[in-house]
């Protein structure tokens, strides 16, 4: 698999995940200051783990570009 699909795949995945997610709790049978509420504690959570994998994500491709740089 290319690199390119790897990271396009990923980026499908967490999408798809912060999108399930969110669906679920506002369907979930609760009053809408809960609801909120709870969006709110989800996004303070998981923003900063979403902060981390993007990093991560950005040295891994610097990481590549140079390796190929370094094959030219």
């Amino acid at each position: 698999m290319s690199e390119n699909r790897s990271g396009e795949i990923v980026s499908a995945f967490v999408i798809g995940g912060l999108i399930g997610a969110a669906l679920g709790i506002l369907f979930a049978p609760a009053k809408g200051r809960e609801t909120r509420e709870k969006i709110n504690e989800w996004i303070d959570d998981n923003t900063e783990k979403a902060k981390e994998k993007l990093e991560k994500l950005e040295e891994e491709i610097i990481k590549r570009k140079d390796q190929l740089l370094k094959r030219s």
